[in-house]
């Protein structure tokens, strides 16, 4: 069972500014996930070609389950507005997150997290270098599946965290708190926007790969997470296999984890 995170950047290149519907296609298919967070995916938005980011991610790797919930209806940076629970379809430009699954979902749940009410510091990637910017917020979303796999049901979920300090601790445990009312054991996928093994600490939950994810080009911290509640965690195959390989976009790299019962273990936290 392979299990993983994704920003993408909505898919946009750092290398040539453009975003290549081929380009992801081709290199999400190369992951070979069998469940798949995705944070920062757009849907109809004009900077990414009007492109249905997850379809294409469901496309390449084959699944059949899907779900992307908008976070904000506009676009991020420029003019957008707090999503709802009826923005979930529509033509305007939407940007959120999704979870892409091969195995069968049972159930799905959407919880809302609300944005920092205080503008930040972020540094914005550019061709050449990074630029901080002072910027407002944006609501965050989690998304949330009871998924039917190998192992036996497992609840399985994705969110992007604000990059606000303190204020994506306080989500992180929102996240902790909405997953507890769904069956153990519980495994959460996710850009977290906090470092290493500070998630870990937060949440109290396991934290089952500890490698760089950002920025792409020469990773140097990990905001990208895949986590296991302690409870039910027995449960779960051992994780066999963790990889982070560099794609032709964005300015995060991918995390998966492995995990398998017939293998030796990885050391986890």
């Amino acid at each position: 069972m392979r299990l993983g995170t994704f920003n993408l950047m909505h898919g946009r290149s750092l290398a040539d500014g453009l975003v290549d519907e081929g380009r992801i296609g081709r290199a999400i298919a190369g992951l070979d996930t069998d469940v798949l967070g995705l944070q920062e995916v757009d849907r109809a938005q004009p900077r990414s070609g009007h492109a249905d980011l997850t379809r294409i991610a469901a496309d390449a790797l084959g699944a059949e389950h899907a779900m992307f919930v908008p976070a904000v209806v506009g676009t991020p940076g420029e003019a957008f507005r707090t999503a709802t629970d009826a923005d979930g379809e529509g033509l305007d430009p939407h940007y959120g997150v999704a979870l892409v699954s091969r195995y069968p979902v049972t159930q799905w749940r959407v919880t809302r997290l609300p944005a920092s009410p205080l503008r930040a510091p972020i540094m914005i990637p550019g061709p050449h270098r990074m630029r901080l910017l002072m910027l407002d917020d944006e609501p965050r979303v989690l998304v949330a599946a009871v998924i039917e796999t190998p192992a036996g049901r497992v609840t399985i979920a994705t969110t992007h965290l604000s990059f606000v300090p303190g204020w994506n601790v306080r989500q992180l445990r929102l996240v902790r708190r909405a997953l507890r009312g769904l069956p153990a054991p519980r495994v959460l996928l996710a850009d977290l926007n906090l470092p290493g093994g500070l998630p870990r600490l937060v949440s109290g939950w396991r934290r089952l790969a500890g490698i760089p994810t950002y920025p792409s080009h020469a990773p140097r911290v990990q905001f990208d997470h895949v986590l296991a509640d302690r409870h039910g965690f027995e449960r779960l195959p051992r994780v066999v296999g963790v990889e982070s390989p560099r794609l032709p976009f964005s300015d995060h790299r991918p995390l998966v984890v492995t995990m398998s019962d017939h293998s030796s273990t990885l050391k986890i936290d």
